[in-house]
């Protein structure tokens, strides 16, 4: 899974160490130049329909500064029914695949590999953004700990066909645009969070009731990718947990791990759950959400990415060296001041 580099250091017996400056490769061929990840971080640049404008490709320029090893595109919704904000990136047509083009030749450019995440927001959205398709595993409002949501219509088959037909298409012309890596959002309370979590989806049929079944679309959509591109890195997003009591659990969430393992999922980006990607209140401090990172990490053998208010190298050389991750996810450090970046001696 890992390699190790010149870039190492000795403790005091002399042993060699991990640093955020080691590469780090992927199903034996691909290599990422250090251990940094700039994860996807929703820039709201672009316009009314989708599409990425040049505040987009700026942004995008400006993250490339850091010098990190992987840098994600952030959350790209797959279908008109999926948006969840205004000025989301989309990505479901031609247009929307030239525009995105852009953006991976601008962090390829730059020496990085590159990732886009695609999400389908489900019922964490409104009926006016999604043209009154508002729609959910089952007729239940997302519980938030910070706002009122609308209460969305129970999907039927034809809609579930529609969201992994949507998902797999879209991740067609990520590919074609040339991206690296494709993520799968199932985490923040977004639509395939929805499908996993036992607070969220109460269906009776064979997408509702056991975990196997519950994650039964978020399987198909990996095993379809991956029928159609068997090289393509796969990264899916999952929650560690739901962080809302009777939600998904950590025993879960290394079940579903597994099973990704097993479907030729090369990463796993170990996030929050429904109760959303703000600070659990009871989590504080640098790498606060890295204890679930490491309890996924421990399990499996391809990489997990560790997040959570991370910005330091001292803090992610010592999460390397216990194995709570293989990779540091540093977002809003990078956002505030990319110069932050690795190679840039300022961490």
């Amino acid at each position: 899974m890992e390699i190790d580099t010149d870039s190492t250091f000795s403790n005091s017996d002399g042993d060699k160490m991990k640093t955020l400056l080691n590469s780090c490769i992927l199903n034996k061929t691909t290599i990422l130049k250090n251990r940094v990840v700039v994860p996807p971080m929703a820039s709201g640049t672009a316009d009314d329909n989708g599409r990425a404008t040049q505040k987009t490709f700026d942004h995008y320029k400006r993250l490339t500064t850091s010098k990190a090893g992987l840098i994600m595109v952030e959350y790209t919704y797959v279908h008109p029914f999926g948006k969840s904000e205004p000025n989301q990136l989309g990505l479901y047509t031609k247009e929307h695949t030239e525009a995105v083009r852009s953006i991976a030749k601008i962090i390829k450019d730059s020496g990085s590999l590159s990732a886009i995440q695609l999400v389908h927001g489900g019922a964490k959205s409104t009926y006016e953004l999604t043209s009154g398709n508002l729609i959910g595993p089952s007729s239940i409002i997302i519980p938030s700990k910070v706002e009122t949501l609308e209460k969305p219509r129970e999907a039927d088959l034809n809609d579930i066909e529609l969201i992994i037909k949507s998902f797999v298409e879209s991740a067609n012309m990520a590919i074609a645009a040339g991206f690296d890596i494709i993520e799968l959002h199932a985490a923040h309370g977004y639509g395939l969070n929805q499908w996993l979590s036992p607070i969220t989806n109460k269906r009776s049929d064979d997408f509702g009731g056991t975990l196997k079944k519950r994650a039964r679309i978020l399987f198909n959509i990996v095993e379809q990718i991956k029928l159609n591109h068997p090289n393509i890195l796969l990264s899916i997003r999952i929650p560690g947990e739901d962080h809302f009591d009777d939600g998904l659990s950590q025993v879960d969430m290394i079940w579903i791990s597994k099973e990704l393992e097993t479907k030729g999922v090369s990463l796993i980006n170990v996030s929050s759950g429904i109760g959303g990607w703000r600070r659990p209140r009871n989590k504080t401090g640098e790498g606060y959400l890295v204890e679930n990172a490491r309890i996924i990490q421990k399990e499996i053998s391809i990489p997990v990415i560790g997040v959570g208010g991370i910005e330091t190298s001292g803090y992610i050389n010592k999460s390397l060296n216990n194995k709570s991750l293989s990779l540091a996810a540093v977002g809003r450090a990078i956002l505030k001041n990319p110069g932050w970046g690795p190679q840039n001696g300022l961490i």
